[in-house]
């Protein structure tokens, strides 16, 4: 009566034991060696924003009593008001918004999030830097440059350090507002308090830390490249494709465009679509070639934050 499944239990065991191809064990080792490389480049980038960060908290905003936006901001007012350090602050600040980006996002982010947030700690209360400076202006322009590109860092390493991005998104799933304006609000709160607590010049003060802090968050997050995602629709596609391969020497995508409504009335012929991405400092160099080949092309234009693959890092080719 067992027979039939004793012999698949065997087959199955037979086939768990079998050794691996040279293909499988390749493409297993490939696998282990992209996700260990990954981790490491993880842990780098969320080390690096840990000591930037610490290194603006002390050297430049701890001691001049300034604040910055979000979670930081909270706990660095909170520390001047009750003079508990604001390494204790930092995590306890940021527990409600580990558990929010566990549901939210995921466990793997919030691990490395609860991490990045305790060796910030950790750094602030047993890393000490030298003060810098006591000029309020380069106090909160460089302040809010080191904190930001820390977590500018922390953010590419797959984590942050700073809990409001994490409770923005939870909040405009749930409520239907974008995630600029929960974060506007927020700090709008923290700058008020610091005004109300402190003194207006300092929560003033403040705010260029905070622009100067998103500012670099920004830089950091999506590269000192910006690129341009380019849609041009034109009867002489090939010409234009063949122009930014072999001049631009850039990659570039053709799919099948159906018929449509244009400046002549209804188009009753389907045509090639070309797409391709390039920097914006050749934005003016494709614009002048394609009014050479069809001024009356119709170009669509659109900002692209990051790309990966393609030749969109290949240098142009010279003619």
């Amino acid at each position: 009566m067992n027979l039939p499944f004793k012999r698949e239990k065997e087959g199955a065991v037979q086939q768990e034991g079998r050794q691996l191809s040279a293909y499988e064990q390749a493409k297993a080792f490939r696998r282990l060696r992209i996700s260990v490389t990954t981790n490491i480049k993880d842990l780098l980038l969320i080390t690096g924003g840990i000591l930037s960060a610490s290194f603006g908290l002390e050297s430049f905003l701890l001691p001049n009593n300034f604040v910055d936006g979000g979670a930081t901001g909270i706990s660095l007012l909170l520390a001047e008001v009750s003079r508990i350090p604001v390494s204790v602050y930092l995590v306890i600040i940021n527990i409600p918004f580990v558990i929010i980006g566990s549901r939210t996002i995921g466990n793997v982010f919030a691990l490395k999030t609860a991490s990045g947030i305790v060796a910030l700690a950790l750094a602030v209360a047993f890393i000490h830097f030298p003060v810098v400076t006591n000029d309020k202006l380069l106090v909160a322009v460089f302040g809010g440059f080191f904190l930001g590109a820390g977590i500018g860092l922390s953010v590419r390493g797959g984590g942050v350090i700073d809990g409001t991005e994490v409770l923005a998104i939870f909040l405009s799933r749930r409520l239907g507002i974008t995630i600029g304006d929960v974060i506007l609000i927020f700090n709008i709160l923290i700058f008020s308090a610091a005004a109300y607590v402190l003194n207006v010049e300092t929560a003033l003060y403040s705010v260029l830390t905070y622009l100067s802090a998103s500012k670099t968050v920004d830089f950091i997050i999506e590269g000192i490249e910006e690129y341009t995602g380019v849609t041009i629709i034109s009867p002489k596609h090939e010409d234009i494709r063949k122009m930014i391969v072999e001049v631009l020497g850039r990659g570039v995508t053709v799919y099948r465009g159906r018929r449509g409504f244009g400046r002549t009335g209804e188009s009753t012929a389907d045509r090639d679509i070309v797409y391709t991405i390039v920097t914006r400092l050749e934005v003016s160099r494709l614009n002048a070639e394609i009014e050479k080949i069809d001024p009356n092309a119709f170009v669509v234009m659109s900002s692209v934050k990051d790309t990966k693959g393609g030749m969109i890092k290949k240098r142009p080719l010279n003619h």
